[in-house]
């Protein structure tokens, strides 16, 4: 492995003592280069800028600038630099802070050696698709001398899968309550069903039209603005269009991921949100809206294999090289009553939970045999008021990610 493959690691800590012993624990990874250390966080700020590292370890406890502020400063100034938080103390305030700010990890000292270097790995990997992300942004259009044009490229509808490896989690409902709760005139929004075989999308919302995935996807290629109108189920009571699923499963076969790729691509186009339901069974077509989204609602339950099927998933992602800040985790059908809490289960998963869908079954179960969203019905209730909460915390997290690019490519 050249130098150029090496994962490039700054050190953050105010105890030469600690920086020291970190640097000898990392010097005998081939692929791990240790480019400096800093005692402050604003020196960390500065030398993350001088320095392009790939990772900063960060100690959370500095005189001049703690780690949670230096973090988010250089999350601004350097955004491909990936921060994973050192503490001793393992305190979940620290993480929830931590990763509202845009660290990627916290790790409570002094580490064990692995798990340091499985961290760093993990966000090197990060790093570097950041990167590339963000050189094929910032490409100029053939023609243009200017690469302000290149931002104005960047804006488009943004695609939210949402997805759980384990079934019964309530994927569905989730997924056309979140739609209706983005959806506005400024910003509409618009609901794709991507279950080929069992799709139940536009049963929830009691519309039962006779076009479907399959009058489009045939004309991938020579799709416009009129002949997606055409298709598209209009739900009476908001306005929100639907695109449903084949009507009989033994169809789905006759939409390939390919097709289905390039029906969403125009579909962002059009809408400022392109919400996708999705089954739990990763097929061609489910991956392919992996591979696209712009942020996946990753949905569980505080069930045990739910949460070990999550962690999986994720695992699966850094596989397949798909960045974990792309991940939105949500807790669906939370029960106080039971023992398994959002925080247990956020901690097990090493992810940032954004928001709580409280049990309701009086209201939940109802609303869908009726095929009236709660969120149309009763934005009061706890059920609703958890997915809007969701919405906001999905728009806010958009918004910041478009804003990084803007900002890079206005400083360019």
């Amino acid at each position: 492995m050249g130098d150029g493959d090496k994962i490039r690691v700054l050190i953050v800590d105010d105890i030469a003592e600690t920086r020291e012993n970190i640097r000898k624990l990392l010097q005998f990874e081939t692929n791990i280069e240790v480019v400096g250390t800093a005692k402050s966080g604003r020196e960390a700020i500065q030398l993350s800028q001088d320095m392009t590292p790939d990772v900063v370890l960060m100690d959370i406890n500095m005189p001049d600038m703690d780690g949670i502020a230096a973090t988010e400063e250089i999350r601004k100034k350097a955004p491909s630099a990936q921060v994973i938080i050192l503490s001793v103390q393992g305190d979940q305030n620290y993480m929830r802070r931590a990763m509202l700010v845009g660290a990627r990890d916290f790790l409570t000292k002094p580490p064990m050696p692995d798990e340091l270097t499985s961290a760093i790995r993990r966000a090197g990997a990060m790093a570097r698709e950041e990167r590339e992300k963000r050189a094929q942004a910032y490409v100029t259009p053939a023609g243009s001398t200017s690469p302000l044009l290149a931002g104005a490229r960047m804006t488009h509808g943004k695609i939210i899968m949402v997805y759980s490896p384990k079934g019964g989690c309530g994927c569905t409902t989730l997924a056309v309550n979140l739609a209706l709760a983005l959806h506005n005139d400024e910003t509409r929004a618009m609901l794709v069903d991507a279950n080929m075989q069992f799709g139940d999308v536009a049963v929830f919302m009691n519309e039962q039209g006779k076009n479907t995935i399959l009058d489009l996807a045939p004309r991938a290629e020579e799709l416009d603005p009129d002949i997606v109108e055409e298709v598209m189920i209009r739900h009476a009571a908001s306005g929100l269009h639907i695109l449903a699923g084949p009507a009989r499963p033994e169809n789905a076969e006759k939409v390939t991921a390919a097709q289905f790729t390039k029906v969403l691509q125009y579909l962002r186009q059009l809408y400022a949100y392109v919400v996708v339901d999705t089954c739990s069974y990763l097929n061609d077509i489910t991956l392919s809206v992996l591979d696209i989204s712009d942020v996946i609602v990753l949905v569980t339950t505080q069930d045990i294999p739910s949460i070990k099927d999550g962690r999986l998933f994720l695992d699966l992602m850094m596989t397949l090289g798909i960045p974990l800040d792309k991940v939105a985790f949500v807790m669906n059908r939370y029960d106080k009553r039971i023992a398994i809490t959002p925080e247990k289960v956020a901690e097990n998963l090493k992810q940032q939970l954004v928001a709580v869908i409280p049990l309701d079954e009086r209201v939940v179960i109802p609303s869908v045999n009726r095929g009236v969203p709660f969120v149309l019905d009763n934005k009061a209730q706890p059920a609703a008021r958890g997915v809007f909460a969701l919405a906001e915390a999905l728009r806010v997290k958009l918004l910041r990610a478009e804003g990084e690019v803007a900002e890079k490519v206005t400083r360019w």
